[in-house]
Parts: structure tokens; C-alpha cells; sequence
């Protein structure tokens, strides 16, 4: 093995555990872990994207063959945590929909960013203007 081939290796478990704090992240809605690994991921992958030969070349060759199954193992990682980011998306979007559906004729009162209280009508829009 060289040493190429042993850097993308550890580098590629590195992304593996990354991703697996991402998802404890995720599961857990600590967006402050998932927000501060998203560097750490990004900068693995670009020295991964730079080690690494080209797919065929990954795909064909022995020495290659640990590290392809780490990062398909990593892709589907990525996957995994993406579909539980949308899953918790579609969560909160159908809470804030049954709160706006639940009198269309009166304004829910609902916090902004600031933890202030802010009136939402559902009759505001172009053609109240």
C-alpha cells in the first residue's frame, strides 16, 4: 500500500466518523454540533478529492479496494442523514401548516427568530394590498 493510498484510507475513516457525528447531531437537533462539522467534512473531502485517483482507477485497482468500500459506506452515510434532515424538515413544515390551518380566519401568533412574538394572518398578501 502506499502512502497515498494510506492517507485517503485514514482520511476517509475520518469521514466516516464525521458523518457519524452528523447524524447523532441530527438526531438529537444539536444544529450547533451539525453546523460546526460541516467545515471539518468539507475540508476532508477536498483533500480526499485531491488524493484520490479517478473512479475507474479506484474502482479497478487491489490497493484502492478499502477505500472504495469506506467511501461508498460514507456515500451512503451522507444519504441516511439526508434523508433524516428532510424527514425533521417535513416535520416542522406540516406543525407550522396545522398551526396555520387550524382557524383560517384568525392570525396565529407565532415567535421570529428572536424569540419575539409575531402575528401571522393567512389573509395577508397581493390581493389584501
Amino acid at each position: 500500500m502506499t502512502d497515498t493510498t494510506e492517507q485517503a484510507n485514514e482520511l476517509a475513516r475520518q469521514l466516516s466518523d464525521i458523518l457519524e457525528q452528523e447524524f447523532e447531531a441530527l438526531r438529537v437537533q444539536d444544529l450547533d454540533k451539525f453546523e460546526g462539522l460541516q467545515p471539518i467534512k468539507n475540508e476532508l473531502l477536498n483533500e480526499l478529492t485531491r488524493l484520490a485517483p479517478p473512479a475507474h482507477e479506484v474502482q479497478t485497482l487491489p490497493q484502492w479496494q478499502g477505500f472504495r468500500e469506506t467511501m461508498i459506506a460514507c456515500r451512503d452515510a451522507h444519504r441516511r442523514n439526508a434523508v433524516l434532515m428532510q424527514r425533521k424538515l417535513e416535520a416542522i413544515r406540516g406543525t407550522l401548516q396545522s398551526l396555520r390551518l387550524e382557524d383560517p380566519s384568525s392570525s396565529v401568533e407565532v415567535y421570529d427568530r428572536l424569540g419575539h412574538v409575531s402575528r401571522f394572518s393567512r389573509n395577508t398578501g397581493y390581493s389584501d394590498a
